[in-house]
């Protein structure tokens, strides 16, 4: 049964009032791949009341207060990632379809929507306790860059006028700020509490912990946020993280410790509570909900990622140590879906945040947390790391062993530097015999190893032995398989000699990407920090960044410089950093000449460009592939 979405519901089970009212900005799915779901049924499971509160119409009172004024208060959630980005692309425009929203129309939730929710309950109810949480609050929990509004705002606490943040995953804080509610505590007494935020005033402000620069100081001193950024992102860590504080005016932002992740038992009991694993029926005559499809027959079985990518906000939100769920639980989840209505045999994935990590990255964790300021995969594998696969390769053989079971599919992401780590090659022989539908995702993300560098990812050797052994294995495998790199311009680090060099890699491997990914900077990443600072958070060097339009389409234009309609684009970039080798009709070149350039001889390279204009005559990306061990079936490599 799902929870009630109306007041008629709530009076159908016989309840007068709530406990809470959860008020979130997508469409209500009761499957566990959304956070709200899983929020709302653990509540429920400790013996508390919910209404769900699906977008609602901000701009009358009406749907706030529908179920009356709840008994314990008010839980707030933009939905399953971040208003602003479900709104705008990168390039700020508004997005024509909202795949968390009926119909997949968008304009059903408003921009910053936690903020706007939340303002619009204290209107109503005033001092009624509003606890936040979910991707948009966590990851805003701090003095933050706003790409939007090209700004820096104040922590969603100050914002919003919520009592308490949870940050990360929420299950342990939400049940004891639910129970101490209940008991008759008021939020400002539960400060106490691992895992969550407030705000206080300054001469309350605790002892203990370390202090951040200011909201002040961040928003006026480049060098102080990238200060700021590094010490939150160090501190998160449920072992040895320590109180962090950073004063907003008269007011004390404070961050306790990380809660302590879910053992495998919990994290069991969670995805085997009572889920619906659909959309609300109040949306069948618009069209379902889009965002159930891809899930909607998945199977999750790990959390956390210590993959330690700086464009990711996984590590700031559900934190780098790996926790993962039995066998046992996998399996009866599996088989629980071959009952539900639709399902053709096929299982989607058996993923999570990385899809090939079933245990923390190394046996030290248990004791002394995760290393404070490295990476247990990039440039190279820690020597402490721990590749085994083979837990996960005994759950995919018992999957696929299951009655009505036809196919098991891995859509996660894959990191291929840490399958290469394993001794063993048994998960990659079965990968590509048994878990491909045809074409597989990994992201080597660019190919410049200093670009690299900057985004915490393995240098390209990596991916080019990857895919060197993939396709081997899949020729005896009997098998045309694919593989799908997702590739990234503009990043911080990246000038328009390294996106010539990935232009490059490109037509070396003979890829032809259909879609490309602009650096999007969301709040609570490194990399973001490093878009705005132009700092490195962790050596306070200066980064170049591509911030002109201009600049970032050429970028873009050059990852998809086969494409006609970018030749004009490929054209200006290759002579601004003076590769006029590269423009012309040998097979070397990336694009023909324009009408201009047919009689034109090469000026060189033009000097101070970027950020080294002595590499603007580099030819290095064509050195990519000459090497026979990096040699693979190149017809067999496709978007």
């Amino acid at each position: 049964m799902f929870l009630p979405v109306s007041k008629e519901d709530m009076l159908a089970r016989g309840w007068d009032e709530v406990d809470f009212v959860y008020v979130c900005g997508d469409a209500y799915v009761d499957h566990p791949s959304f956070g709200a779901a899983i929020i709302t049924r653990v509540l429920e499971h400790n013996g508390f009341t919910v209404a769900f509160c699906a977008q609602p119409d901000w701009h009358s009172d009406a749907d706030f207060v529908k179920f009356g004024r709840p008994r314990l208060g008010f839980l707030v959630s933009s939905g399953n990632i971040d208003s602003m980005v479900a709104h705008y692309t990168v390039a700020k425009r508004k997005r024509s379809d909202d795949a968390y929203s009926p119909g997949g129309k968008p304009g059903k939730r408003p921009d910053r929507a936690v903020e706007v929710y939340c303002k619009k309950i204290r209107e109503i109810y005033g001092d009624i306790p509003i606890v936040i949480g979910g991707l948009e609050a966590s990851l805003r929990r701090f003095a933050h860059y706003d790409y939007w509004s090209d700004s820096v705002h104040p922590s969603i606490l100050i914002s919003s006028g919520a009592d308490l943040l949870i940050f990360g995953m929420g299950e342990r804080q939400v049940v004891e700020i639910a129970e101490r509610l209940r008991n008759g505590e008021t939020p400002e007494t539960m400060r106490d509490i691992r895992g969550v935020c407030y705000a206080c005033d300054v001469k309350e402000t605790p002892f203990t912990g370390v202090e951040c620069p200011s909201f002040t100081n961040v928003s006026e001193n480049k060098r102080e946020y990238a200060v700021a950024a590094r010490l939150q992102q160090d501190e998160q860590d449920f072992f040895r993280g320590r109180v962090l504080k950073q004063r907003h005016g008269k007011k004390m932002v404070v961050q306790n410790i990380p809660a302590e992740p879910l053992t495998s038992e919990e994290l069991d009991s969670v995805y085997e509570l009572p889920y619906m694993r659909t959309y609300h029926p109040m949306y069948e005559k618009e069209g379902g909900v889009p965002a159930i499809k891809e899930v909607e027959f998945s199977v999750t079985h790990n959390r956390g990622c210590f993959g330690g990518c700086n464009f990711c906000s996984i590590a700031f939100h559900q934190g780098r140590y790996v926790v993962a769920r039995s066998k046992e639980s996998i399996i009866r989840e599996a088989e629980l879906l071959t009952k539900q209505p639709g399902f053709k045999g096929y299982i989607h994935d058996v993923g999570g945040p990385t899809a090939n990590f079933r245990r923390p990255s190394c046996n030290s964790q248990e004791s002394h947390g995760l290393c404070k300021g490295k990476k247990c995969l990039a440039p190279v594998p820690c020597k402490n790391l721990v590749a085994d696969h083979t837990e996960y390769v005994d759950i995919l053989r018992s999957l696929r062993e299951i009655k009505g079971v036809k196919k098991v599919f891995i859509r996660s992401g894959i990191r291929f530097d840490y399958l290469l780590a394993d001794k063993s090659d048994e998960f990659i022989k079965e990968l590509v015999k048994y878990h491909v539908s045809g074409q597989l995702k990994v992201a080597p993300e660019h190919c410049s190893a200093s670009v690299l560098d900057k985004m915490g990812k393995p240098h390209i050797e990596a991916y080019l032995n990857f895919s060197k052994k993939y396709f081997e294995l899949s020729k005896k495998a009997g098998k045309e398989q694919y593989l799908v790199p997702y590739l990234m311009s503009s990043h911080p680090g990246s000038d328009l000699n390294d996106a010539v060099e990935l232009a490059l890699f490109i037509k070396k491997q003979k890829l032809h990407p259909e879609q490309v990914q602009d650096f999007y900077p969301t709040p609570g990443t490194i990399s973001t920090a490093m878009f705005y600072t132009e700092l490195d958070p962790y050596t306070l060097e200066s980064v170049y960044v591509a911030k002109k339009p201009e600049e970032k389409a050429m970028q873009r234009a050059l990852m998809q410089y086969f494409d006609p309609k970018n030749r004009a684009l490929v054209i200006k970039a290759l002579k601004a950093v003076g590769r006029y080798d590269l423009i012309g009709t040998s097979p070397e070149c990336l694009v023909p000449p324009d009408r201009t350039d047919r009689n034109r001889r090469s000026p060189g390279g033009v000097p101070g460009y970027g950020k080294n204009g002595s590499r603007a005559n580099t030819s290095k990306g064509k050195e990519y592939g000459k090497n026979k061990s990096t040699k693979s079936k190149s017809k067999k490599k496709a978007f």
